[in-house]
C-alpha cells in the first residue's frame, strides 16, 4: 500500500478520544514515600515504597498498574526484540540488551505489595504490574497502597543505567516501580520498548542511602544539606553511619523522581535573577572549561524562555552529566558531557525546554509525542537563534529540510501514530521533532505572529499541570485568533497530506493589467501570501485567507501595502487574482516569501520561474 492510500482512521479515534474528554478535566494524584539503599559493590538495592493514590476518576477502579522500566533490559524483552528487529534500529542500542549478563541486566521485583495490611494480587507481565485489588478505590477516594521491592540497575544501554560511556557510575532515572497514568483515556499501562513517558502529577519524598563518598543530584530540593555536604553545605562531604549518607530530597507537584550518583561529581550553583537556582554535576575532566562556561548561558536561556514561553514555576533545576545522550526529566536533565561548548549548550537548551512542554504541560509524550518533541524543538531553535547571536529570520529552515525530506521518502505516517508503533526511527525522529516544530511554524504563519506569542503564552498559562491536548492547543489559538482552525489540526496531524502551491501562469489582462493564476498541487490546503515586486523597487502583498477559516490574520509586512483578497475554497484546485499594474512593471511574483509555510516544492512558487525574491532584499524581513 503506498502512502496515498494510506486510510488515517487514527485522526479519527484521536477526535473521538478528544470529544469525550469534554466533561471536567479531572486529574488523579499521587504522593510517594520511599525509602531506598544502594549497595554500590551490587549495583542492586532495596526499597520501601508508601504510594497514597487519589482516584478522582468518576470510575471504580478495580484494578491498578505499575510501570517496571528496568525489567526492559534483559534478553528477550519487548525493547531487546524491536531493538534488534526494526528496519533502523537506534544504534545505542542495537543488540546489547541481548547480550547482558546476569549481573548487567536490569529487574524490578515486587516482594510485597499490601493495602491495609491486606496482600493484594499482582502480576508481572514483562515491565507492567498489574495489581487487583482486594477492594476497589471508588470514585473520590484515596488508598496507600505499601510495597517492598528490590531492583538491580542494568548495564546503562538506553538513557537509564550504571557505568555509562563517560565514567558516569549511576543514571537513576525509570528506576522505582511507578504508578500508570489513569485518565479519561482509561490506563496508560504501555509496554516500555524505548520511547517516552507518561505519568501522575503529585508530591516524592524519597531517601536515599548510599555511600558517603558519592555525590547524589536528584528532583526537587535535598532536605538535610547540612548532613550530606557536597556542595551544598560548603565543599566538605558529610559523615554517615556505617561509610553511607542518607540523602532526603523532596519534590512537589511533578510527575516523575530521577537521581544520579557518583564519587567524582563536581557541583556548582548558579542563580537566575527573579528565577530558579540551577545546580550542575559533572565530571572535573570532562572539558571542564565547558561546563564551567554553561551556568551563563542556562541562566540566559531560562531567562529568554521565561519571558517568551511562560515563568518556569519550580525554585530548581539541575543540569547532570549522565545517560546516553540528553533525556528530560522532573526539575532536570541528563545529559552526556563530552561536548564541545556549542553542543553542550544546545543539548542543554533542548532537554530544559521540555520542562516547560512535558514536565509543566505534562504532554503525553508516549501518544502525543509530536506535541512534546515538536514544542521543545521550536522553542530550542528561537532561543538557539538568539542565544549564538545567529540573525535567522527563519530559524526553523532545519526541521523544514528534515520533513520535506520525509515527504519525499514516501515514509510518512500520521502524527497520530502512537510513538511505540512507528514502522521506522528515521520516520518517527523527523514525525515528532521536525513535523511537530512546524506544526507551531505553520501556525504561526496562518494566524500572525504577534497572535501566536500570545496564544503560545496563553495556552502555557491556562493548561500547566493538566495534560493538555491537540484540541486544547487548537481552541486557545482559535479563541485567540478568531478563527477556525480545526482544519490544520486535521490535516497536520491525521493525514500525510503535503502543501505544494505553485504559480501557475501570469498574463497580460485587455484592459492592461496583471492576472495571476494559482494552483494547489498537494493535497493539504493554505492561506497564502502572495509577494510581488515591481520595477520601481515597491512591493505588495496579496493574502488569500482560506473560505474554512471563517477569517484572516490581521499580520502585515512591514513596509509592505497589503491586498486583501477573497476567500479560498479548499476545493477548488486553481485560484486567480488581478495586480493593478501592467505585466511589464512586475518584477517578480512568490508564494510565502517568509518560508514559514512548509511547501515541499519551492521551485514552482516563484515567478519568473528560478528568480526569487532574495532574502534581504524584500521588505517582508527575509
Amino acid at each position: 500500500m503506498t502512502i496515498k492510500n494510506l486510510i488515517t482512521t487514527s485522526f479519527l479515534l484521536f477526535v473521538g478520544n478528544i470529544l469525550l474528554a469534554q466533561t471536567a478535566r479531572w486529574q488523579q494524584r499521587v504522593e510517594y514515600t520511599m525509602e531506598i539503599d544502594m549497595d554500590v559493590n551490587t549495583n542492586q538495592l532495596q526499597g520501601v515504597q508508601k504510594l497514597v493514590y487519589f482516584n478522582n476518576s468518576p470510575d471504580t477502579l478495580k484494578n491498578v498498574y505499575y510501570h517496571l522500566f528496568f525489567n526492559a533490559f534483559q534478553p528477550g524483552s519487548m525493547m531487546d526484540v524491536r531493538s534488534r528487529t526494526i528496519e533502523d534500529p537506534d544504534g545505542r542500542v542495537r543488540d546489547r540488551i541481548l547480550h547482558l549478563s546476569d549481573s548487567e541486566i536490569g529487574y524490578q521485583k515486587i516482594k510485597s505489595l499490601k493495602i491495609g495490611g491486606t496482600d493484594q494480587d499482582f502480576e508481572v507481565s514483562g515491565t507492567i504490574l498489574e495489581v487487583t485489588l482486594a477492594e476497589p478505590i471508588l470514585p473520590g477516594a484515596k488508598t496507600e497502597i505499601k510495597m517492598e521491592f528490590e531492583a538491580q540497575v542494568p548495564l546503562q544501554i538506553r538513557r537509564s543505567g550504571r557505568d555509562n560511556r563517560e565514567g558516569i557510575e549511576y543514571t537513576m532515572t525509570q528506576w522505582f516501580p511507578k504508578m500508570a497514568e489513569y485518565d479519561f483515556e482509561g490506563w496508560h499501562a504501555n509496554p516500555y520498548i524505548g520511547r517516552e513517558f507518561h505519568g501522575v502529577w503529585g508530591d516524592f519524598d524519597v531517601k536515599i542511602n548510599i555511600d558517603e563518598n558519592y555525590v547524589v543530584a536528584g528532583s526537587g530540593f535535598v532536605q538535610n544539606e547540612k548532613e550530606v555536604g557536597h556542595g551544598y553545605n560548603g565543599d566538605k562531604a558529610g559523615k554517615g553511619k556505617n561509610g553511607k549518607i542518607n540523602w532526603h530530597f523532596l519534590a512537589e507537584n511533578v510527575h516523575d523522581f530521577a537521581w544520579a550518583a557518583d564519587p567524582d561529581y563536581v557541583h556548582t550553583i548558579k542563580q537566575v535573577p527573579n528565577g530558579p537556582e540551577l545546580h550542575f554535576f559533572y565530571q572535573a575532566d570532562t572539558l571542564a572549561e565547558n561546563w564551567e562556561k554553561l551556568p551563563d548561558y542556562t541562566v540566559q536561556l531560562f531567562q529568554i524562555a521565561s519571558e517568551k514561553y511562560g515563568r518556569y514555576p519550580y525554585g530548581k533545576y539541575s543540569v547532570i552529566q549522565g545517560g546516553d545522550g540528553g533525556m528530560e526529566y522532573a526539575q532536570l536533565t541528563m545529559i552526556t558531557g563530552h561536548r564541545s561548548l556549542r553542543s553542550l549548550v544546545g543539548v542543554t537548551i533542548h532537554e530544559a525546554m521540555h520542562s516547560w512542554y512535558q514536565h509543566v504541560l505534562g504532554f503525553n509524550e508516549t501518544k502525543y509525542s509530536w506535541m512534546d518533541e515538536g514544542f521543545t524543538s521550536f522553542a530550542s531553535s528561537e532561543i538557539s537563534n538568539i542565544i549564538f547571536d545567529e540573525k535567522s529570520y527563519n530559524p526553523h529552515m532545519g526541521a523544514y529540510n528534515g520533513y520535506v525530506s520525509l515527504v519525499r521518502s514516501e515514509t510518512q505516517e500520521p502524527l497520530t501514530t502512537h510513538s511505540d508503533f512507528y514502522a521506522r526511527n528515521r520516520t518517527y525522529g523527523i514525525s515528532a521533532y521536525s513535523k511537530g516544530e512546524l506544526f507551531l511554524m505553520q501556525l504561526q504563519y496562518i494566524v500572525g505572529k504577534e497572535t501566536f506569542d500570545k496564544a503560545l503564552l496563553r495556552f502555557f498559562y491556562e493548561w500547566q499541570f493538566k495534560h493538555p491536548n491537540g484540541m486544547d492547543i487548537i481552541r486557545t489559538f482559535e479563541k485567540e485568533s478568531g478563527l477556525q482552525l480545526k482544519w490544520f489540526l486535521e490535516q497536520w496531524i491525521g493525514t500525510v497530506n503535503s502543501i505544494d502551491y505553485s504559480v501557475k501562469s501570469v498574463t497580460p489582462t485587455a484592459d492592461g493589467k496583471t492576472k495571476v493564476i494559482l494552483e494547489r498541487i498537494g493535497n493539504m490546503p493554505m492561506p497564502l501570501d502572495v509577494l510581488v515586486s515591481f520595477e520601481n523597487g515597491q512591493f505588495e502583498n496579496h493574502y488569500i485567507p482560506l473560505r474554512i477559516m471563517r477569517g484572516g490574520k490581521t499580520e502585515d509586512m512591514p513596509s509592505v501595502r497589503k491586498v486583501q483578497e477573497e476567500d479560498w475554497p479548499w476545493t477548488f484546485p486553481e485560484y486567480s487574482f488581478i495586480i493593478n499594474q501592467p505585466i511589464e512593471r512586475v518584477k517578480n511574483i512568490e508564494i510565502d516569501p517568509t518560508f514559514r509555510m512548509v511547501d515541499t516544492e519551492r521551485d514552482n512558487n516563484v515567478w519568473p520561474i528560478n528568480n526569487p525574491i532574495i532574502f534581504g532584499e524584500s521588505p517582508s524581513g527575509k
